[in-house]
């Protein structure tokens, strides 16, 4: 069972309010400005954790612009996120906000832009219960039920994944058919030789 967090309303706003500094191009190799291990790292200490041990900073440093570009552009918009007052007064998420601005990023980067988590109404509120969902908690005034089912309809890595189900599905049903026609044939022709 998840706690109660705070008002789902405060976190979408405060996205949409997400400052220059966090939108910034990460620092990726020589290039970009931000130093996403820093922030992360001093988030984390806000939320009542210990800065980032070396191994922990490595999955903010990278070389490779492609890969990692958005991934750490999620990470910088989810720093922001996670440094708002409710977070910071409770100072026990530092943990699981780690997990959150790891994994929960990199799946997302997969999906969606960056960019995307700013100017969609939609993908705030998505990134917003996904951080409440990976920290324990659940919307203000939400039940368990009513988060996880809103949260299911807006995740676009579960619709990613509904997509290729589909597409799999569709596949093996085409292969299905294609087969059904070849043996009917062959059949046919069995039968035409044997008349």
């Amino acid at each position: 069972m998840l706690r109660e967090g705070p008002p789902l309303e405060n976190l979408v706003r405060r996205l949409a309010e997400t400052p220059a500094d966090f939108l910034a191009e990460p620092r990726i190799g020589s290039a970009g400005v931000v130093p996403v291990a820093a922030v992360v790292s001093d988030v984390l200490n806000d939320l009542g954790g210990a800065t980032l041990t070396r191994d922990q900073a490595r999955c903010f440093d990278s070389n490779d612009a492609k890969k990692d570009r958005n991934r750490l552009g999620i990470a910088l918009i989810g720093c922001w996120l996670l440094h708002d007052d409710w977070f910071r007064q409770q100072r026990t998420f530092a943990n699981v906000a780690l997990n959150f601005l790891t994994a929960s990023a990199g799946e997302l980067a997969a999906v969606t832009p960056a960019a995307k988590f700013i100017t969609d109404s939609d993908r705030r509120e998505e990134l917003a219960r996904l951080c409440l969902k990976d920290l324990g908690l659940r919307p203000a005034n939400e039940t368990d039920a009513q988060a996880q089912d809103r949260l299911s309809t807006l995740s676009s890595v579960e619709r990613q994944r509904v997509i290729r189900a589909a597409k799999v599905a569709e596949e093996r049903a085409r292969a299905i058919r294609e087969e059904m026609a070849r043996k009917a044939k062959a059949e046919a022709d069995a039968r035409m030789m044997r008349e």
